[in-house]
């Protein structure tokens, strides 16, 4: 969205009699609701949010405190050209920083402390990978050449490692691409073909995580809050500890109207009529859902048990095939989990063994964090990370936060003989300082130092899942009235699941759309069709012995541009 659509949106007509519904509370929720606000003009009243939990935010979490521990399952990594993302925070105001926006003060911080990793990877307990390049040969190049110009369509439901020869999982590039987008072999191929395209333009900086950008508290304190805060101060209401438990959906031909929500709260249960007037908003699905909490003594159990959110859908799936598939994305728990935990430490023993890995210090509010370290030979494939410090607003001086997650939970330890899912948080640092070359004689130490809690998550990359046309449903299905889908099992063309920005852009395209505003929304930012993001990609991707992508651009663009004043930037 260029300047010229920047506009401010007529008062939709008869809008002071529309009420909305948003089921969840997570940032597609939070962000439909300001949208419903900025541009569709509803009163704030009018709009209410549900949710199951007693706190909003859904997976953008952070809790706790230095005496028991600090909690985040995970984190979220951005860049500049989150365009949905930065449109939402550059109207909602800075709760630290009075007559300044979100978007303000984080620009600040990343343009004063751009993030660039000294260390990505290690390995034999200790020692750091030093290479830069993605140790990719012509014959991955001309594979992932192949992948980026073929059509969706044509890939249908095909796996990673149905597409790529054994030897590309042995290249950095797939080491580099798992541990920061937890990709694993037998999640979709289209998925990895999305997100080629839609950060291309970061391909120079995956070995440096240099391009990323990052909060400066964990990001339930730095997004969520301030949002939250927003929508109440301006009268939204929010209902806690409220499961929304069906959908009465009128169907007519292709015509479907919500005519009631059926809900539940510790008290009783409810029926809400809507009408064709009012608007309803789902985020169906969730990666955070039946999550569950360890500690140093114990693991966490995986809840394989009914899920709310995903019951939910899976009603409103049976009603119609608009609605989508959820069990393509919710059957396979073994395939769709992992397990985080958060480091709470006290002290200077683990903050300066950090240090010597990220090779900087961590000094409060002055350091980025470098983004995830990559332990290569874990058997678990652990990645662990300082991000700045504090993390919390209630975090002292003399406590450092750091998390960790691992890819493969199921496998056996390289010096815990137990695979990470039956592991204490004490069992799981342990295995950490293992690979960071801490002697088993001199771990007690670390040890007295720290709180652990593990978070397990059994759909944490159900959206990965491999799928085709018509499994996650549009943002508003064909037909639809007045509902909406939002978050990452909605269906937006060309963008990434996995991220915030994918949840926020649901969230505009669902209200510009069930309003009929007459105003765009914020493009994709589209690198894979600029020349200078494919020439530094092609300079990135080199091997050791000829360009990966070198044959093709002289073959497909280089004669293209022969003898014109574009030729140098190949």
């Amino acid at each position: 969205m260029g300047s010229y659509q920047r506009v401010h949106t007529k008062k939709p007509q008869d809008i002071q009699n529309k009420r909305a519904y948003l089921i969840g509370s997570g940032i597609a929720s939070l962000a439909a609701a300001h949208y419903l606000i900025r541009d569709g003009h509803m009163d704030p009243s009018h709009i209410t949010i549900f949710e199951q939990d007693s706190l909003s935010g859904g997976a953008m979490d952070g809790a706790g405190n230095p005496d028991d521990g600090f909690i985040a399952r995970g984190g979220r990594e951005m860049e500049e050209h989150y365009e949905c993302l930065w449109d939402l925070y550059g109207d909602i105001p800075c709760l630290e920083e009075e007559g300044r926006t979100v978007l303000d003060t984080f620009k600040e911080l990343n343009d004063k402390d751009p993030n660039y990793s000294n260390v990505r990877v290690i390995f034999n307990r200790g020692e750091k990978y030093r290479h830069t390049d993605l140790g990719l040969k012509d014959e991955h190049g001309n594979t992932l050449i192949k992948l980026l110009l073929t059509k969706e369509e044509d890939l249908g439901d095909m796996s990673v490692a149905e597409y790529f020869e054994a030897s590309y999982f042995e290249t950095d590039m797939w080491l580099y691409w798992r541990s920061m987008f937890a990709f694993e072999t037998w999640h979709s191929v289209v998925e990895m073909k999305r997100y080629m395209h839609r950060f291309i333009h970061l391909m120079p900086g995956m070995s440096t995580m240099r391009g990323l950008v990052f909060t400066k508290y964990n990001q339930y304190d730095s997004l969520i809050l301030p949002l939250k805060k927003h929508l109440e101060t301006q009268g939204v209401v929010f209902r806690f500890e409220t499961t929304i438990t069906d959908l009465d959906i009128e169907i007519l031909g292709e015509k479907k109207i919500v005519r009631a929500i059926h809900l539940r709260t510790k008290e009783q249960e409810e029926k809400i009529t809507t009408t064709q007037n009012d608007l309803v908003f789902f985020t169906n699905g969730s990666m955070t859902e039946n999550s569950s909490l360890g500690s140093m003594d114990e693991a966490p159990l995986l809840n394989r048990g009914k899920a709310a959110v995903w019951e939910l859908w899976k009603k409103i799936a049976k009603k119609d095939p608009a609605f989508g598939h959820p069990e393509v994305f919710c059957s396979d728990i073994d395939k769709t989990k992992w397990e985080s935990f958060t480091i709470t430490a006290k002290g200077e023993k683990f903050r300066k063994l950090m240090e010597h890995f990220a090779e900087r210090k961590f000094l409060p509010h002055r350091t980025a964090t470098g983004g995830i370290i990559t332990i290569k030979d874990s058997s678990w494939l652990m990645s662990v990370t300082v991000n700045r410090q504090p993390q919390f607003k209630n975090q002292p001086a003399d406590v450092t936060v750091a998390w960790a997650y691992a890819l493969f939970p199921d496998k056996k330890g390289d010096y815990i003989k137990k695979a990470m899912s039956e592991c204490s948080g004490k069992e799981l640092f342990e295995e950490l300082l293992y690979h960071l070359g801490i002697a088993p004689e001199d771990m007690n130490a670390y040890l007295a130092e720290v709180k652990i809690i593990p978070a397990m998550m059994p759909y944490i990359t159900s959206q990965f899942m491999p799928r085709v046309a018509g499994d996650r449903p549009d943002v508003i299905p064909k037909g639809s009235e007045n509902l909406a889908f939002l978050g990452q099992f909605a269906e937006i063309k060309g963008d990434c699941v996995f991220t915030v920005e994918y949840s926020v852009r649901s969230a505009i395209m669902a209200v510009y759309t069930l309003l009929d505003l007459d105003k765009e929304v914020p493009e994709i930012y589209p690198s894979q069709y600029d020349i200078r993001a494919l020439a530094a990609a092609s300079k990135t991707m080199k091997s050791s012995d000829e360009g990966i992508i070198k044959k093709a651009v002289e073959s497909f663009i280089k004669k293209k541009l022969e003898h014109t004043t574009l030729e140098d930037l190949l």
